[in-house]
């Protein structure tokens, strides 16, 4: 009796894929990743998935009221609400799927220790469970906007489009860096929730750009230029050109605020900062998956 054999198929070293482009390949166990993230996390939960619309929402309230009301912001800065809000939910998706990928790799360790698969599937099932929870917060944001008159041009959507891939991007390719490094030294956990603490307050959400401006010599200084071309500040920005700039109460101000300088150029220089950080992200897990399984 004989066997056939197809000597048409190379062979491959066991361990070693194609990197990101195994997601693509293997998008089946990428979407089985998801429902297992979504499954764990609502488990025993009546509301389950209501409640990414029901925290954004009060978070919303919160703000508009304690900053907006009673610090009197409204004062300077028309829709204050809508200003913030849209910051804050790209610094929501930002801190949610950079940390959660940080923290993917070491957390589905009987996974790694059982069957080979693309570890890079943590790293960006992570970034979609936070981009499914991105959604409420959008429609949270979109019903406060057409509230306040609404009009956006079809530049300022496809800035808020930039400014997401920008966060999205960034996300995956720290996540696979921080997550492989945390995989050797568990210390880089709580160094990744410091670095997300200094974002939020570093990126224009609760101030605007030229208070910025002001306190580092001007809108052409050095130190504003490197300001800008923080990836997470451009996002930030794209997204209030986005939502808040086209509302009815900065529209109709006596001094509509300006734009910040070249932020165009910010987006673009932003997403080619993103797209280096993915490519180093994506060579240093490559380098470290390989002690995974013993490390685990």
């Amino acid at each position: 009796m004989t066997v056939a054999v197809d000597t048409t198929a190379p062979l491959v070293a066991p361990g070693h894929g194609s990197g990101l482009l195994d997601v693509v390949r293997y998008r089946y166990l990428l979407k089985l990743l998801v429902r297992k993230e979504m499954r764990v996390r609502y488990r025993g939960s009546v509301m389950g998935l209501l409640w990414s619309y029901v925290k954004p929402g009060v978070q919303f309230a919160v703000f508009y009221f304690a900053m907006g009301e009673f610090l009197r912001l409204n004062e300077s800065v028309p829709n204050f609400a809508v200003y913030l809000f849209s910051g804050i939910v790209v610094i929501n998706f930002y801190t949610e799927a950079f940390g959660n990928a940080t923290r993917s790799v070491v957390g589905n360790a009987p996974l790694i220790k059982k069957i080979f698969l693309p570890r890079e599937l943590f790293s960006v099932s992570s970034a979609w469970v936070a981009s499914i929870h991105f959604l409420p917060q959008l429609v949270v944001l979109l019903i406060a906007c057409v509230v306040t008159g609404w009009r956006p041009g079809p530049g300022q959507l496809l800035g808020g489009l930039l400014g997401f891939v920008i966060v999205a991007v960034l996300a995956v390719g720290l996540g696979l860096l921080f997550g492989a490094v945390n995989v050797l030294y568990r210390d880089f956990e709580n160094i990744v929730d410091l670095l997300l603490m200094v974002v939020t307050w570093t990126s224009p959400v609760l101030y605007d750009w030229q208070k910025v401006a002001d306190a580092v010599g001007g809108p052409d200084s050095w130190f504003m230029t490197l300001y800008q071309l923080n990836p997470v500040t451009a996002a930030v920005e794209l997204f209030h050109w986005a939502f808040w700039y086209p509302t009815g109460g900065v529209r109709e101000a006596a001094v509509p605020p300006p734009l910040p300088p070249h932020l165009l150029w910010s987006g673009l220089w932003g997403l080619l900062i993103a797209l280096v950080l993915l490519a180093a992200g994506q060579a240093v897990f490559r380098r470290i998956e390989g002690r995974f399984a013993q490390e685990l």
